[in-house]
């Protein structure tokens, strides 16, 4: 039976097949772009790359996350009720003081980030904290205090450096090689042409689908975990219409967060790009489950 314990050792270990993904994913890129333009020195930056971004990723996503976020600390002063509700659940679950920031953001919304419970962050919209009362906020708080203790964060959080960079490089390629041409090979005889051709093929595609792999590694990611931190911060509260009241409320706002973008949005507690993002084909790349289901597991908890 699955534990708080197995949950983060499991957590850690993908972490670490997440950046060992990664690290091969860049270096066959790099191996097919320098192919495609007979430069084989460009595997050599692959790698350093891969393993610079990798260093980053562990130690910087927090950083990157909530600047790319827009978030700015925020102290007990500015913010007496939302300092207490974090620190009243930080004594309950055991877990050490989050740091706390606020996204000037009239969508309400809500993320945690952070390499491990140590080094962990709580940002929330200023729309949430207009709009939910202290019952819905502790709830979504309590929520967020589960990713940081389930170490969800430092898997999610990796995915955004490592996903991000995945999907600028792929898209750097296949902009200079609409625009800058083809490559030329010399030496090579007929036979060797042939597989030549078949080997800048097979890269090309497997660049432009690069993204499209790094789509997916999040939708792994992200589904399943919310519903357990759901779960969690309603134990944790006591109270899980708390939550349920808070995402019913969040789901119905319907404009997307200024600083939605796809390399976050698996972080939020929702859907940064608002509710009218969830319908027809795109529900198929949501990297959240329906919020009906959520609510429907929270109403239907005994606690």
């Amino acid at each position: 039976m699955a534990t708080l314990y197995t949950l983060q050792s499991s957590n850690v270990r993908r972490t670490w097949l997440l950046m060992a993904v990664f690290l091969v994913i860049i270096i066959a890129m790099g191996w097919f772009i320098g192919y495609y333009y007979n430069n084989q020195s460009i595997v050599v930056f692959a790698i350093i790359f891969a393993l610079v971004m990798n260093v980053t990723s562990y130690w910087y996503s927090d950083k990157i996350s909530l600047a790319l976020a827009g978030a700015k600390p925020v102290s007990r002063e500015e913010n007496v009720e939302l300092w207490r509700i974090v620190e009243n659940l930080s004594i309950t679950s055991g877990l050490p003081m989050p740091r706390l920031f606020v996204i000037d953001d009239p969508a309400p919304n809500a993320f945690a980030t952070g390499r491990d419970k140590e080094h962990a962050a709580i940002a929330v919209t200023s729309g949430l904290l207009q709009m939910l009362d202290k019952n819905e906020l502790s709830g979504v708080i309590a929520h967020e205090m589960s990713h940081i203790g389930n170490r969800d964060i430092l898997l999610s959080t990796v995915v955004v450096v490592l996903v991000g960079f995945i999907a600028i490089l792929a898209n750097i390629f296949t902009k200079s090689m609409w625009f800058g041409g083809g490559r030329k090979r010399s030496g090579d005889g007929e036979g060797g042409g042939q597989l030549g051709a078949i080997l800048a093929i097979v890269g090309i595609v497997f660049v432009i689908l690069s993204p499209i792999i790094a789509q997916l590694i999040q939708l792994a990611i992200s589904r399943k975990r919310e519903f357990l931190a759901d779960a969690s911060g309603a134990l944790l509260t006591r109270y899980p219409e708390g939550l349920a009241s808070a995402l019913e409320k969040i789901s119905g706002y319907a404009t997307p967060m200024k600083s939605a973008n796809n390399a976050t949005a698996h972080l939020y507690i929702s859907n940064p790009f608002g509710a009218k993002a969830a319908s027809g084909l795109s529900k198929l790349f949501m990297t959240h489950p329906p919020t009906a289901e959520r609510i429907a597991a929270l109403r239907g908890m005994d606690v």
